[in-house]
């Protein structure tokens, strides 16, 4: 199954329209014709089956035939992952994470961060193509960037883990450390790590210090192990 993406269609409509860049895929790339076939996401859960009745280039419209809403995940992810020096690693990670599948994702800028500007609308592009590659149906939440110091002071429901390479500071393994159907908040740093005060200003407000193995990780290989260490423990039964 092929996946299209129309965040403004809802389970009420009769019909969609696609947008331009959606329209052109669908009848230049994939030469689409009237009568054929698509299935399309809003991103909220719901997946939709329509059939093609104005095939443009530039304008493709579409009967919506049937629609059926997925369940929602047993738990709830949110990553707060410091941007990478290099931007296309970044990009990576958040194509690999909506791929495992995660729901909430916030950029910190930390006090080691060597990139403090980050491409909002690039990275919502990145997550759509991942979306509908991978056939998911719920577009996580891309938060604006905010600092460290923002981050913390913000509420956060469910367990919240700091994930740093301090030897000197008592660190379980993530994996021992999640629960099965919770939902939890990761912060993953930059390359450099968070400085000794962040550490100890997250720790002082309840964040648990968490390790993600033995190895030393790139910044987005660090979120992508804690976000499939994350969905592992919530398919086990």
């Amino acid at each position: 199954m092929q996946l299209f993406f129309q965040p403004e269609v809802s389970e009420n409509d009769k019909e969609v329209r696609f947008s331009k860049e959606e329209s052109r895929h669908i009848i230049k790339v994939l030469r689409k014709r009237e009568g054929d076939r698509l299935h399309l996401t809003n991103g909220k859960g719901w997946i939709f089956e329509t059939e093609i009745t104005l095939a443009e280039a530039n304008n493709c419209s579409a009967r919506i035939l049937q629609s059926e809403k997925e369940a929602p995940p047993a738990y709830h992810l949110h990553l707060a992952v410091a941007p990478t020096k290099m931007n296309d690693r970044y990009e990576w990670f958040l194509e690999k994470a909506t791929e495992i599948g995660i729901q909430e994702i916030t950029p910190v800028i930390c006090d080691h961060s060597e990139r403090k500007v980050v491409k909002h609308e690039r990275y919502q592009r990145v997550i759509q193509s991942a979306l509908k590659q991978s056939l998911h149906t719920r577009f996580p939440v891309l938060h604006e960037p905010m600092s460290f110091k923002e981050f913390l002071e913000k509420e956060h429901s469910g367990a919240k883990f700091i994930a740093h390479c301090e030897d000197s500071q008592p660190r379980k393994l993530l994996s021992k450390s999640l629960k099965n159907g919770i939902s939890a908040t990761i912060l993953i740093g930059p390359e450099g790590d968070f400085s000794e005060e962040e550490i100890s200003s997250a720790l002082k407000v309840g964040w648990q210090p968490v390790s993600l193995g033995n190895n030393r990780l790139r910044t987005e290989t660090a979120a992508v192990v804690a976000c499939h260490t994350a969905a592992l423990i919530n398919e086990e039964e």
